[in-house]
């Protein structure tokens, strides 16, 4: 029964991570660096990068791939 709902919840981390990481831009892929060549981070906007929608999706990122790891080491031992 435990490892029934530990499998669901993997499954579930799976499928948030995969639209996670689908849903991040690249690190080149704004307008601003390929017009100035990516350096903009004297700019507002790469001052202020820790309240992004992207530093929001790479804390997200971390958190749910540290899960991901954990409930694999989990499910593999013999604990259930």
């Amino acid at each position: 029964m435990v490892k029934t709902i530990i499998m669901v919840v993997y499954v579930i981390i799976c499928i948030a991570l995969t639209i996670i990481v689908l849903s991040q831009e690249g690190k080149s892929a704004s307008l601003t660096s390929s017009i100035t060549g990516g350096n903009y981070d004297n700019s507002y906007w790469g001052k202020n990068k820790g309240s992004s929608k992207d530093a929001v999706l790479r804390k997200i990122t971390t958190v749910l791939g540290i899960l991901f790891i954990v409930i694999a080491l989990l499910l593999d031992s013999k604990l259930f």
